[in-house]
């Protein structure tokens, strides 16, 4: 009985996981599909050449003279015989053995587990299999079983009871006409089983489908505790934020001593500018904050000797607009220009005009 707590439908990740320990859908019926078809292609296909091959391999071989001689049997012989048989029999087998590969890759595709290889001591319990014997899907196999069986006679006899009449003709043809009315009634019946057996083959991966993805289902709880699990823990990815901003404002505090000078709002903002003498760009913003950080890089600047500019619509014009690390705009190379050239003159790096 399903968990009726169990409501969401799986995610790709629980699908994959139950993927690779072999759990998939698979119908048998499909499976069974493929080996009808592949005998019923032996038998219509493969069975007269293989018919005669074999008739002509026991009559040459199974000639007293061939297989004894005065010293006993002759083993090449015999040996002959066996290589004869599994040679006419070789190409049937190939042909089952394509059958059930193409029937698990149609269904499954490739897949290779280990999951399900060794001993399960629970299947030894008396209680489980009587549990599994009486079952729900049991009961449903069961059932299919039953139908499958009826309907196969229901097709039989819809196609060979109005040939009933017909019979007592059939003893009056000769060997090759026989062979060929026999032959197109044996098509027609295999044609109808293989139709209804496809019917019952897709009816039954609907059903076997639909009953995988109910077994697959997931709690809310289960949807969440997966969501965590992938995307990461919330207080986790906080935290490593966190702690990403603290590296990113040590090291944008440790540059504010190279800066040039620090435009101010006075109180509210705070950049710090770098530019040498003759180099090639724009000045380039190295720090910058608000309020208690813009405090903080001034205390830094004037520790360390950085002028500090009062300038509010350039501190909060530079503040919003350029990110750390980038030179200045043009539109702002005019003002940052004037108090470069205003610090540089302070420190005698440059003539007064």
């Amino acid at each position: 009985m399903a968990d009726d707590s169990k409501t969401e439908q799986p995610s790709q990740r629980k699908l994959s996981r139950a993927r690779s320990e072999g759990q998939v859908v698979q119908s048998r019926e499909i499976n069974s599909l493929f080996m009808l078809t592949a005998g019923a292609a032996v038998v219509l296909l493969l069975a007269p050449s293989l018919a005669r091959r074999m008739s002509v391999t026991f009559t040459h071989f199974l000639d007293p003279a061939t297989l004894l001689d005065g010293g006993g049997i002759v083993w090449g012989a015999v040996i002959n015989l066996l290589s004869g048989i599994a040679g006419a029999l070789i190409l049937p087998l190939l042909v089952f053995i394509v059958a059930a590969i193409a029937s698990s890759a149609l269904q499954t595709g490739f897949l290779l587990t280990f999951e399900k290889v060794g001993f399960d001591w629970s299947r030894l319990s008396l209680l489980s299999g009587v549990n599994r014997l009486f079952s729900l899907s049991s009961a449903v196999e069961f059932l299919k079983g039953l139908a499958k069986v009826a309907a196969i006679a229901a097709i039989a006899g819809g196609l060979l009871l109005p040939e009933g009449a017909r019979l007592p003709l059939l003893l009056g043809l000769d060997p090759a006409d026989l062979v060929a009315e026999v032959h197109r009634l044996l098509l027609r019946l295999v044609l109808g089983v293989l139709l209804l057996s496809a019917t019952l083959a897709l009816l039954d991966y609907v059903y076997q489908r639909f009953s995988f993805m109910r077994s697959m289902r997931m709690s809310k709880q289960e949807v969440k505790e997966e969501h965590r699990q992938s995307e990461g823990d919330p207080m986790v990815k906080g935290r490593l934020r966190q702690i990403r901003v603290e590296r990113a404002r040590r090291r944008m505090m440790a540059a504010v001593p190279t800066a040039s000078v620090v435009v101010t709002n006075p109180t509210h903002y705070a950049v710090a500018l770098a530019y040498e003498m003759g180099a090639k760009g724009a000045p380039r913003v190295v720090a910058k904050g608000a309020d208690l950080i813009a405090q903080k890089i001034r205390e830094i600047a004037e520790a360390n000797d950085v002028p500090l500019v009062e300038n509010p619509p350039l501190a909060r014009a530079l503040y919003a607009n350029v990110e750390l690390d980038h030179e200045i705009p043009q539109e702002h190379y005019r003002a940052v220009a004037e108090i470069i050239s205003y610090v540089f003159r302070l420190k005698g790096k440059l003539q007064p005009r």
